[in-house]
């Protein structure tokens, strides 16, 4: 029987520029949401060829800055199959009301901090200032999961958050990208695996980390069994990345499924569902 799919890292792109216009943060867009983007009803359509069930949209903040709207009313259409995750302005004086009105009045599921990736390539320093720590409290308060895009840099910052906020699930994406290509004994992850000792921390699997397990000396064999072992796979959970990685969404469903073939199989279904489930209810 196959593993029930959730994908908590997809991104959407609307076409419609006027309802929803380009408005990156610093006013760089990210060059997969120029060339290869997709849109609510594209997603949906490759979710079904993947047998991907359900998903987390994450807001692409390198499209629209700090406005979710499109990710909002793709929720609104489908909250059977979809939940969001939206990205505000942390530092900004209304960022209680903000995190307020998208978790409440436009019923998204998750908050996610954009301190780096993608167009920002130098790590943010606002992530532990505690002038966050009321929009931070507000997003516990609501039980909202909290994404963390980050590189290794700003892990000394994100670990002020964990500290402070231990009732908050904290989720890594793309597990700040560790250097899986290395080979084992992947001395190079031990940073990422350190985190393991904060019960509120949660990793975010993504295509990225697939790719790199199977470049140079990398073996997903070698790499996963010892990522779960030190984490466990109730704190692990699936995301494509698709469309920002290059590729279809069912190839990518594909190239997880291989990569994770060498766990048990309730490592598996954590990882592609049950993790995901409980850091997004609605999407139980």
């Amino acid at each position: 029987m196959a593993v029930q799919l959730v994908d908590i890292h997809p991104h959407i792109v609307s076409t419609d520029t006027e309802r929803y216009p380009i408005t990156p943060l610093e006013g760089k867009q990210s060059e997969w949401s120029k060339k290869r983007s997709v849109n609510f009803e594209e997603m949906i359509a490759a979710m079904d060829e993947a047998g991907v069930e359900r998903a987390a949209l994450v807001h692409s903040s390198t499209t629209y800055g700090y406005d979710a709207s499109y990710v909002a009313d793709c929720v609104a259409l489908r909250p059977d199959r979809i939940t969001g995750v939206f990205s505000p302005n942390m530092m900004a004086e209304d960022a209680v009301a903000k995190v307020r009105y998208w978790a409440v009045e436009r019923k998204l599921g998750g908050l996610r901090l954009y301190t780096a990736g993608g167009t920002h390539e130098k790590q943010a320093g606002w992530m532990s200032d505690p002038k966050i720590f009321p929009a931070m409290e507000e997003a516990q308060a609501l039980g909202l999961s909290v994404c963390v895009s980050m590189k290794p840099a700003g892990i000394p910052q994100a670990e002020v958050l964990f500290q402070n906020f231990k009732k908050t699930r904290f989720l890594i994406d793309h597990m700040t990208e560790p250097p899986i290509a290395e080979g084992a004994p992947y001395a190079g992850s031990e940073y990422l695996f350190d985190l393991a000792k904060y019960p509120n921390v949660y990793l975010k699997l993504t295509t990225l980390n697939v790719r790199a397990s199977r470049k140079e000396n990398g073996d997903p064999a070698t790499f996963f069994p010892l990522l779960v072992s030190k984490f466990g796979s109730s704190r692990i959970a699936w995301g494509s990345n698709y469309p920002s990685a290059a590729g279809s969404l069912k190839e990518m469903v594909e190239e997880a499924r291989s990569a994770l073939s060498c766990l048990a199989a309730a490592a598996q279904d954590n990882i592609f569902a049950g993790t995901a489930v409980s850091l997004y209810p609605a999407l139980g």
